[in-house]
């Protein structure tokens, strides 16, 4: 039997709390953090930072400047105090221009990301930057705890630089313990996501990802059901079959399910759950294959998002599918030109197994339409065609009914996760057309792949059923440097938008 390392939780925990004192002179911390903006008139402090150029000596804005600090957003310096205050270490983190109203939170979770992200290591950081409100002292908790994020399980020897361990958001905000609680709980979701999509292919195949699913979902309070290869096969899920087909780690389909007895509504969401993608047997470039551990990222958002559910007590019923397969090739890989009977009933000709993707989210959709759901979203690493469109950092967004994509898009922005509407132009269905089955699993032209894929989906959306599609395979991986709260590598991309989304049904 195949073992992997026990539990998933990261190396290092960091914890948040709120305290509410507004003399940041003596608050006992070992770094405190402060926002600075830029201006014509040079660096000022932002709220929260009272008193410190005073307990300074009114050198503050000097030293940084000498520093060559602009206040510019994502700009970070670290200046000690001498003793002039109690945090041995300030931070200084731009903020850029001061904006006429409220602050933007997402402008705030950056900040703090960025600042607990330069202070790994630390043990302990104070926030004291703008937190006139909850939502604002949440957007702190949020980023803070974000970045300070680390992925450390496989490595041995040497130091291991830990994340800080403990962030205090100093706010006197009403509702300011509920925001921290909530933003506690969705970052540990976001995390759990985050580990998931790290964890190497050889340590996370479906059938370890359901165990983890189990085991993970039972202790939030999810009911949990999972379907191995037998019972896929009998079941009639034929996309989620053909695709595990070519490997020796056979498929998986998992379902989460989370009630409350004063629900109104009910949500389901599908996730692509493809645990290493090599293509199949139209096999990917080598460039293109190092970071397919990450294909999973749609699985683990809509896992993540339904422990952060459970956990918050809303009053909505949501489900979630998590459809898991590894596409590898060999001598029982599905081929192309293979024809395969969906859960819905349609055949499907195969001509890209590389195209595996939607091949098993048409099975998980049509799937969670006999849960009666008010709305079905699916969340998806399923084009290059959407970094081509959009870029590695936002999300396409695509759905039957116009109404449901501006709602996805808006939630989105209030989580700060960048997404972008998109259209279905009815004229690319055609291309889909099989000349031996009921559809194609591929448009014969290369452009617009993220809109004829979300078409071909589209297509087994049960009736009557509003349905939304996010593809978001550039954001669901940082292959680039760390910014903001993003860490390199996975970032737990949408699971906050899944959320939001759930929220906004429990009201």
């Amino acid at each position: 039997m195949r073992t992997a390392p026990a539990g998933l939780a990261s190396a290092y925990v960091t914890t948040v709390r709120l305290n509410s004192s507004d003399n940041v002179v003596s608050f006992d911390t070992e770094a405190l953090v402060v926002g600075v903006h830029t201006g014509p008139d040079g660096l000022r402090a932002a709220p929260g930072a009272e008193g410190l150029d005073e307990a300074l000596g009114g050198r503050l804005a000097a030293t940084l400047g000498a520093m060559g600090v602009k206040g510019k957003p994502g700009e970070i310096a670290k200046v000690p105090t001498f003793g002039a205050l109690t945090a041995p270490l300030l931070v200084a983190v731009g903020l850029g221009d001061a904006p006429e109203g409220d602050y933007d939170p997402e402008v705030l979770r950056r900040a703090a990301g960025t600042a607990t992200r330069a202070l790994a290591g630390t043990g302990r950081v104070a926030l004291a930057l703008p937190a006139a409100d909850a939502e604002r002292t949440a957007a702190l908790a949020l980023g803070g705890l974000l970045g300070a994020y680390s992925f450390t399980r496989y490595r041995t020897g040497g130091e291991q630089t830990a994340p800080v361990d403990e962030i205090t958001v100093l706010s006197r905000a009403e509702g300011a313990e509920a925001a921290v609680g909530r933003a506690a709980t969705v970052a540990a979701s976001v995390s759990l996501v985050r580990d998931l999509v790290n964890t190497p292919p050889s340590d996370l195949w479906p059938a370890r990802f359901a165990e983890i699913a189990e085991q993970t979902g039972a202790e939030a309070g999810l009911s949990v059901e999972v379907l191995d290869e037998k019972a896929l096969k009998e079941g009639g899920y034929g996309g989620i079959v053909a695709v595990g087909q070519g490997s020796v780690n056979p498929p998986r389909l998992v379902r989460l399910a989370y009630s409350h007895p004063e629900a109104a509504k009910t949500v389901a969401f599908v996730g692509k759950g493809i645990t290493f993608d090599s293509g199949g047997l139209s096999l990917k470039p080598t460039a293109s294959m190092d970071w397919m551990k990450s294909d999973m990222g749609g699985a683990g958002a809509v896992f993540g998002a339904l422990v952060a559910i459970a956990r918050l007590g809303l009053k909505v019923n949501a489900v979630g599918y998590l459809c898991l397969a590894e596409n590898m090739p060999s001598g029982t890989a599905q081929r192309p030109s293979d024809v395969f009977t969906s859960y819905a009933g349609k055949t499907v000709e195969v001509l890209d197994t590389d195209a595996e993707g939607r091949l098993v989210l048409i099975d998980g959709i049509a799937r969670a339409g006999e849960d009666s759901p008010d709305l079905i979203v699916d969340v998806a690493t399923l084009t290059g065609a959407q970094i081509v469109a959009l870029g590695w950092r936002t999300a396409g967004v695509m759905a039957n009914d116009d109404e449901l994509r501006e709602e996805v898009v808006r939630i989105a922005a209030e989580q700060g996760e960048s997404t972008w509407g998109m259209p279905l132009p009815d004229e690319l269905r055609k291309g889909l057309d099989s000349p031996v089955a009921d559809i194609a699993n591929l448009h014969p032209e290369r452009f617009g792949g993220m809109l004829t894929a979300a078409i071909f989906l589209r297509e087994f959306v049960p009736e009557g059923v509003r349905w939304a599609h996010i593809d978001m395979a550039g954001p669901a991986f940082n292959k680039g440097e760390p910014h903001g709260y993003t860490p390199k590598g996975g970032t737990g991309a949408i699971t906050r938008t899944l959320v939001g989304l759930a929220e906004q049904y429990s009201r």
